[in-house]
């Protein structure tokens, strides 16, 4: 098999290495290269099926190392974020027995269960090869690695002063595994040939969006993290109301 077959395994696994490391870096508090790596890791995940179409690359294998690399990158991190976040910011009510921990701090470690099954559902389900049926994991990922970051830099912000709430990270780790594994339809930024003029004026008018929020966020002298923050949460209430009103 020639080498360059498996250029997009390799770029796979930078994908997952990416993950790993920020994994370590988020349990020695230090979101800000945490959401650095998850970043990396999400352009990897782009970069490897881009090469994958480019040389005609595919393989089972990769299909599913890419799966266990977005695991990795896009459930177990953000959910270690989130889990690092509570632990830094609550003041536990309801200790465990022997330790200083309470329950509720593990609650955020269900987003890597609802991320598993996912990127389950994404590999067994046919209608989702030019869209997504539920909220896609790099998205929910980066939402939520962006959230933890902002409320470590703006300790005194608004977000911060909610995340400090023993049930704000649990209710929203809820809802997002609720919107992972639902059936609403949500935009892919892969570009086709065959995607209609309205899948391209939904795409024109969310980079449009994004340009404003990171246009304020500069004006307003913001944290870079809101931008990013704020345009995931834009993609994701976007596709809802697309949604509700069957657009």
């Amino acid at each position: 098999m020639k080498i360059v077959r498996h250029i997009p395994n390799f770029i796979t696994s930078l994908n997952l290495l990416c993950g790993a490391v920020g994994v370590v870096f988020s349990f020695n508090g230090r979101p800000d290269l945490a959401f650095a790596l998850m970043l990396a890791a999400s352009v990897f995940d782009f970069l490897d099926g881009f090469c994958a179409r480019l040389l005609g690359a595919y393989s089972e294998m990769g299909r599913e190392l890419d799966s266990l690399s977005d695991l990795v990158s896009f459930g177990l991190l953000p959910s270690v974020m989130l889990f690092n976040l509570m632990r830094s910011v609550c003041s536990p009510a309801t200790a465990l027995p022997g330790t200083a921990l309470s329950w509720y701090l593990f609650l955020p470690l269900l987003l890597v269960v609802g991320s598993g099954l996912r990127l389950a559902k994404f590999n067994v389900d046919a209608r989702q090869e030019h869209g997504f049926l539920g909220l896609p994991t790099p998205a929910c990922a980066l939402l939520c690695g962006s959230l933890c970051l902002y409320a470590a830099a703006v300790p005194a912000g608004r977000i911060a002063l909610w995340c400090a709430s023993p049930w704000f990270i649990p209710c929203l780790v809820l809802l997002l595994c609720a919107l992972l594994l639902s059936e609403i339809p949500m935009f892919s930024m892969k570009f086709s040939r065959e995607d209609s003029g309205l899948l391209k004026a939904k795409r024109i008018i969310f980079v449009l969006g994004a340009a404003c929020i990171i246009a304020a966020v500069v004006f307003c002298h913001a944290h870079w993290s809101l931008a990013v923050l704020l345009i995931f949460v834009f993609y994701l209430v976007k596709n809802v109301i697309y949604a509700a009103f069957r657009l």
